[in-house]
């Protein structure tokens, strides 16, 4: 028989708090900067990797690849992992790995050595990376310590790109390319000491749930497909075979696999996670962000670059007053406004805030200065983020069951992953384009016209970027609640003639979890992020067979 789990949190079944709860938070933190470091870090090292080892520009592309099939595609499958594995083992495993490929990345010797290394510091990071958030969702459950939580790794998530602009650039120029990759081992060690210490077990009661293997393998090819497919679009161009025959398979594979975890007895995504609607919005909101935030990171380091001729290290710290606008708007954010207005109000007002900053940066030309014209737009797009990034984060983990709430983290990620590639790729082509037309209308090829065709070619970047947000406000005010109308914490399982009612407690020690519980990580909440009206229906009810 069917059976509506409705548990609220209260005196006999609401989850104690951990008094090492603020320790568990700088230990993800550690772990989170050094998974969104990397990418931007191991970018800054790249020529002079490429110079050291000796491997082609073609070749060059593979670095960053490997890493990014690897991540992508294992996401959901590390965030299920640590569900069923226990997050403090996944985590301490997630931490050591990590390390050892970035160490093992770090000592090659050879082309080959490297791309193998990246592609293990991605598997790694895709069993590291929704762990993380998994453990904070599990960790702090009173609204407002989960903000001030949240309000950490939010801004870590938006602000980790530029942070390591500015540290790759002092390592490669200090040290050596190598010191990009060793760094993690450092932060590593840390974060594992704070992770034996702090993080809480998970203990399992009952028979423990099964990976969804046929689940996984869709999965994991679709995200894989779509990855590569994308990756591949920026080198290959759109018309290549394997650009759309790849996001031809994985749009393929992600419906298989949509129609199998209807059925599936132990879904690796049950799929009312993402039916619910402000969890919907806000995993549409992370993807379009992280396609917008790429393209800032990735056009105006090459126009600080190329067309006002910084070192790798003024380009890090031109991007500082970014980071501090970015940090203020996600502790404002996740502390003060999110709690009155909601996501319905504050993700379209960041959406807004980055579109603004984008159509600023498309004034920028040859001449242009660092504290007149780029300072500004990078302020407003740092306040921007710093209101997306932490309230549809929040948003898009907060009520889900304790033992899903891995693979809800992973879907974060993947979305921002998933983000990236799509914005990278779309963006390349597109400037790309707009620079062969503006030399193409402007002959002869002088080297002035070459110049401004670069500096063309990232205005149109921006143009579309801004056109990204400004599609993500519309989205974002239209899809979320608004405030006072509940949000769907509470799902229908359905069992084989029984009915289950199992509730999560934790303590200082532990937590502790049982098999069959639906209870959440967190109180009811509406769309604003504050208590539920009481006896609210649920608008949506997601469903699985059992």
């Amino acid at each position: 028989m069917s059976h509506i789990s409705t548990l609220a949190p209260g005196p006999g079944n609401a989850p104690a708090v951990s008094s090492r709860r603020w320790w568990t938070l700088t230990t993800v933190a550690l772990a989170q900067l050094m998974v969104v470091l990397d990418s931007t870090v191991v970018n800054i090292a790249l020529p002079s990797a490429q110079r050291d080892l000796g491997f082609t520009n073609g070749d060059r592309q593979w670095i960053i690849t490997a890493y990014s099939l690897a991540f992508g595609s294992l996401l959901l499958l590390g965030g299920r992992l640590s569900d069923l594995m226990g997050r403090k083992r996944t985590f301490i495993i997630g931490l050591i790995g990590f390390a050892g490929a970035s160490a093992l990345g770090g000592a090659a010797g050879s082309f080959g050595m490297l791309v193998f290394a990246r592609a293990l510091q991605g598997a790694f990071g895709a069993l590291l990376a929704p762990t993380a958030l998994a453990v904070l969702t599990t960790t702090f459950t009173i609204p407002k310590e989960r903000a001030r939580a949240f309000g950490v790794f939010g801004a870590i998530a938006g602000a980790g790109g530029a942070v390591g602009l500015l540290l790759g650039g002092f390592l490669t120029e200090d040290f050596n390319w190598r010191w990009n990759l060793y760094i993690n081992v450092f932060i590593a060690i840390f974060a594992v000491i704070g992770a034996s210490i702090f993080v809480s077990h998970t203990t399992h009661e009952g028979p423990r749930p099964k990976l969804d293997i046929p689940g996984t393998v869709l999965v994991s090819g679709a995200l894989f497909g779509l990855v590569y497919g994308f990756s591949n679009a920026e080198t290959d161009g759109w018309h290549a075979p394997q650009t759309w025959g790849m996001l031809v398979a994985a749009g393929v594979l992600l419906v298989a696999f949509v129609l199998w975890q209807r059925r599936a007895a132990h879904p690796i995504l049950p799929l009312h996670i993402i039916l619910d609607r402000n969890r919907g919005a806000a995993y549409s909101s992370v993807v379009i962000a992280g396609a917008g935030m790429f393209g800032i990171f990735l056009f105006v380091t090459y126009y600080v670059q190329s067309s006002l001729h910084y070192s790798p290290i003024q380009t890090g710290v031109g991007f500082l007053p970014m980071i501090l606008m970015l940090v203020l708007a996600a502790q404002l954010s996740t502390n003060i406004f999110l709690p009155r207005f909601g996501p319905k109000v504050m993700v379209p007002f960041g959406m807004i805030l980055a579109t603004i900053g984008m159509v600023y940066l498309t004034r920028l030309g040859l001449d242009s200065t660092y504290a007149k014209d780029l300072l500004p737009p990078l302020m407003i797009l740092g306040f921007g983020m710093g209101s997306i990034m932490p309230a549809s984060i929040q948003t898009a983990t907060y009520g889900v069951d304790r033992q899903f709430a891995g693979v809800a983290s992973a879907l974060v990620n993947t979305s921002q992953q998933v983000g990236g590639s799509i914005g990278t790729a779309l963006l390349n082509t597109l400037a790309a384009t707009a620079a062969t037309n503006y030399v193409a209308s402007h002959l002869p090829p002088t080297a002035e016209v070459a110049a401004q065709a670069a500096v063309h070619s990232y205005a149109v970047a921006y143009w579309w970027g801004a056109g990204f947000f400004a599609l993500g406000a519309v989205m974002a005010a239209l899809l979320f609640r608004r405030r006072g109308q509940g949000q769907s914490l509470h799902h229908e399982h359905v069992e084989s003639g029984s009915q289950t009612d199992t509730v999560y407690n934790n303590d200082d020690d532990g937590e502790r979890v049982s098999a069959g519980v639906h209870a959440d990580a967190s109180a009811p909440v509406d769309g604003a992020g504050g208590p539920a009206d009481e006896g609210s229906e649920p608008d949506h009810l997601g469903r699985h067979r059992a």
